[in-house]
């Protein structure tokens, strides 16, 4: 991959080399010295001993009618040494491209059979030899560990198919199937295909070494096969042919065009059972799987039923897109701040409801807010200490984010990143450890590579492209493009890893302009768009700079659903060379420097990258939830609180479990370490929830991705053992429920206020009792990715809006009796809970400023402005909260500017 032209990588994914012999170094040697003699050798000596190609004899034009001696033969002799020297010179010329390049067939020299096989073998033995160091290309497995991901070239020859002579009983074996347009089958992915694991092609290698092929020739390279190759398979491989005692041969769909059983599947194997086995990931058909089906040697294994929830296709994709969720709940919750400004006394804000409700519920069990940061502040760091050091930024193609590392796949590879990054694969890998990327503070340097954006998930982590380091058109095409485009426009609108962010959506995505307005724009046609683009671009080096400087410019990209015409992708490809942004293209569009490829199954696959995963995908209902949900959002009129349900007997019950701050079962003996958190979000689901939940929803509500009924009972019946039969008991409609032993804190407030609405007289206390139940947020220190239903539930909502309108009336009496402590105590009880609820900071200004204390009441501007200028949400104060600052304290912007410019 060139440093400075645009990347044009046409290679297969890069695989795991086996461990070279003495051998092979030796006949790499011998080959290398061979390859320098005869193209460098041959010609020099023909030069200094015979002369040039055309000697004078053959440029006399006589020589074709007078008689010929002994020195013209000798200058014809000379010319034809040069042809032959000629002839093997194209053919290495021909191979090493093919080599280096990884077209597969290497392009036929005419009348060249024996030469073109002699420099076949002898580059492949030099490109053994230099395996080590062949030029890096992205591993498919970006999990893997980077020591072993070596890249190597492959020499491919198309040859005819023999007959293969079977030397056991019975044996497994696999042909090495023709290539697909650029694709080339390799190892790894015949592993991944047949063992299940790409990682275990050595064992497939090592079965195959020297073995000799039906062309006649021998494996010896690991990243060198053959169309047509019949390779021995271990014991356990699926989808091959299984070669039964006494057949001489291995029969091939080239041989045989009617055959019934497709290629790569076992012998007795059903089509169905073979698509069972190539199903994507997560997307397994109705047949039975291959574990349960009963084979001579293998007992039938019976597995246990599992209970889904309602909601899981929703939770599967969107719980899936980890980091897009962590952006969307920010963005989220920074619409909510908004409608907490606006909310009414006795009102609670908009919730949402059915599909919207259970995409939130989605986006809270899956998103990693942690892998976020890590992944902004590290690249902010990364970038800030290449600007200290005047170091240009490195290509940053690929990336991948697990549980222990953040890879960033860069080019031109450099042993030498900033700390704390480290250096791996010589270079073409700097990682960030997950446990140093916690630590690090957050960094005021600008976002250096906003172009990043999840592609999809392996078994190890999520693999993210960055769309600017392409240089050129990326070509997305399949039967869910659209579903693709409308996941990666999310991500980009709303990650935190970018600064300046434009997203132009051409053809689809109007409706998402209500997630993010000042980010997104949604237009009909590319016409509309294109003198705009020319008109704005940049060089990438120059904007890349620009960033880690201080002098951002716009990040911008493009994706487009339509596709162009002719006209519009000759402009969009020469665009795409000179411009910084990043094009995503549908429709079969020429002159692309990257082809994403979304498959019927959910796969995501760039073949010039190597990568092939389980894509990212935003479908229709998905697509519709999250708008819907974002409209809620937006709904600045909020709903009246419901009256609750009235509570006779005051007295402390015999279980209590506190949820206005952090999470306590009075009452109960502590249950054995490991069950305490699941056996808390049952009893509290259930208390929430007083007219009974049936086993089957709760299963769904406990455990979103599903749960084996199993496990769904014994954890009821290990907790009504722990509470007591008389406290957790089914009815007779079979739903569970709570006895009248059991009682949260929040049914008492809720008792409390509504008592003191009745009573006059006893208001104050009433209020001021309740106030005192509340201890923290609301479920505070519950474990992270649990108590996702609370989305879908009006808990959150009731509770918010209760505590908050009971602190502010409280606030109220006491300011109208003249005690401003009081007031000042009851404001701050309720934001205790309710801390984004700026009616509550105004009450408390409101009360500090009556207690006719300048030091106390600056103190509190202070904290409101720190807090709204550092809030995970963002969005800075209400305009009514600025406005009486500004009233009760006029001199505190300039006590601002100063703090903020020391």
């Amino acid at each position: 991959m060139p440093t400075r032209e645009p990347a044009r990588p046409r290679r297969a994914p890069a695989r795991i080399p086996a461990r070279r012999t003495a051998g092979d170094v030796a006949a790499g040697l011998g080959a290398l010295a061979l390859l320098v003699a005869l193209v460098g050798g041959v010609p020099y000596a023909l030069l200094r001993l015979a002369g040039p190609p055309i000697a004078p004899e053959l440029l006399d034009l006589d020589v074709l009618t007078s008689r010929v001696g002994p020195s013209t033969i000798v200058a014809l002799l000379v010319l034809m040494v040069w042809l032959a020297w000629f002839q093997l010179f194209v053919c290495v010329i021909v191979e090493v491209y093919a080599g280096v390049r990884r077209v597969g067939m290497p392009a036929r020299v005419p009348l060249s059979g024996g030469t073109q096989v002699l420099a076949n073998k002898l580059v492949s033995a030099v490109l053994l030899l230099f395996t080590a160091t062949a030029v890096a290309v992205p591993v498919a497995r970006l999990g893997a560990p980077p020591a072993v991901a070596t890249p190597v070239s492959t020499v491919a020859m198309a040859a005819p198919i023999v007959e293969t002579e079977v030397t056991q009983k019975a044996k497994k074996v696999y042909v090495v199937q023709p290539p697909h347009g650029r694709h080339h089958e390799s190892l790894w992915e015949i592993a991944e295909k047949c063992l299940g694991d790409g990682r275990r092609y050595p064992e497939i290698y090592r079965l195959n070494q020297n073995k000799e092929q039906p062309d006649g020739t021998r494996l010896r390279m690991a990243d060198l096969i053959r169309p047509g190759w019949v390779l021995d398979m271990p014991d356990d491989a699926r989808n091959v042919h299984v070669v039964p005692a006494g057949q001489g041969r291995v029969e091939t769909l080239r041989e045989h065009p009617g055959r019934a059983t497709p290629i790569g599947m076992e012998t007795g194997e059903t089509e169905s059972t073979a698509k069972q086995e190539n199903a994507p990931l997560g997307k397994k058909s109705d047949q039975q799987p291959r574990a349960d089906i009963k084979r001579d040697d293998t007992p039938t294994v019976t597995k246990n039923p599992v209970e889904e929830s309602p909601g899981l296709d929703l939770v599967d994709y969107l719980a899936g897109a980890s980091l897009a969720a962590a952006g969307l709940l920010v963005v989220l919750g920074r619409r909510r701040r908004q409608q907490l400004w606006r909310r009414a006394f006795g009102h609670r804000v908009a919730r949402p409801r059915d599909d919207a409700a259970k995409a939130e519920v989605a986006l809270r069990f899956g998103a990693d807010a942690p892998g976020a940061r890590i992944l902004d502040i590290g690249l902010r760091l990364l970038g800030a200490e290449l600007a200290a050091q005047g170091r240009t930024p490195p290509t940053v193609y690929a990336a991948h984010l697990s549980a222990a590392n953040l890879d960033l796949w860069i080019h031109p590879p450099d042993d030498d990143p900033p700390a704390p990054w480290t250096a791996q694969d010589g270079g073409q890998v700097w990682r960030l450890h997950a446990h140093e990327g916690r630590l690090l503070q957050e960094q005021p340097g600008g976002a250096p590579y906003p172009g990043l954006v999840s592609l999809g998930s392996d078994e190890s982590g999520r693999v993210l492209i960055d769309l600017e380091a392409a240089q050129g058109l990326i070509n997305i095409r399949g039967p869910q493009t659209t579903a693709a485009l409308g996941a990666i426009a999310v991500e980009l609108a709303t990650n935190r890893w970018s600064d300046r962010m434009r997203v132009t959506l051409v053809g689809f995505g109007e409706e998402l302009t209500a997630i993010a307005p000042d980010r997104i724009k949604a237009v009909g046609g590319l016409a509309e768009v294109l003198p705009e683009l020319e008109a704005t671009a940049a060089p990438r080096e120059q904007v890349l700079t620009g960033r880690v400087n201080g002098s951002p410019r716009d990040a911008h990209f493009l994706l487009c659903a339509v596709a162009p015409t002719q006209e519009e992708a000759r402009r969009l490809a020469l665009l795409a060379r000179k411009d910084t942004a990043g094009y995503v293209v549908a429709g079969d569009v020429p002159h692309a420097t990257w082809t994403l490829e979304i498959t019927d199954g959910g796969r995501a696959r760039i073949a010039e990258l190597g990568f092939e995963v389980t894509a990212q995908l935003l479908p229709r209902r998905h697509y519709k939830a999250l708008v819907e949900l974002f409209r809620t959002a937006g709904q600045m009129d909020g709903e009246a609180v419901p009256e609750s349900e009235p509570l006779d007997d005051l007295r402390a019950p015999a279980v209590e479990i506190r949820m206005l701050g952090p999470i306590e079962i009075i009452g109960a003996e502590p249950l054995e370490e490991g069950r305490m958190e699941i056996a808390t979000e049952l009893l509290i689901y259930l208390a929430t929830h007083p007219g009974g939940v049936h086993p089957v929803v709760l299963g769904g509500v406990l455990w979103p991705r599903g749960v084996q009924i199993m496990v769904r009972d014994a954890t009821i019946a290990r907790v009504a053992d722990w509470l007591g039969k008389e406290h957790l008991f089914t009815d007779a409609s079979g739903r569970l429920r709570l006895g009248p032993g059991v009682r949260t804190d929040w049914v008492l407030f809720r008792e409390l206020v509504r008592r003191s609405r009745r009573d006059t007289a006893a208001r104050t206390v009433l209020l001021d009792r309740a106030l005192g139940l509340v201890r923290g947020p609301l479920l505070s220190g519950r474990p992270v990715g649990r108590y996702a239903w609370l989305a879908a539930d009006e808990l959150e909502y009731d509770v918010a809006a209760d505590v908050a309108d009971a602190a502010h009336q409280l606030c109220e009496i006491r300011l109208a009796d003249g005690d401003a402590d009081a007031a000042v105590a009851a404001a701050r009880a309720g934001l205790l809970l309710a801390a984004d609820d700026e009616g509550l900071w105004r009450d408390l200004l409101r009360a500090t400023h009556a207690t006719g204390d300048q030091v106390r009441l600056r103190a509190v501007v202070d904290g409101l402005t720190r807090r709204s200028s550092s809030h995970p949400y963002g969005g800075g104060m209400a305009p009514e909260t600025e406005a009486l600052i500004d009233e009760l304290l006029p001199s505190w912007r300039i006590h601002v500017v100063r703090e903020s410019s020391a």
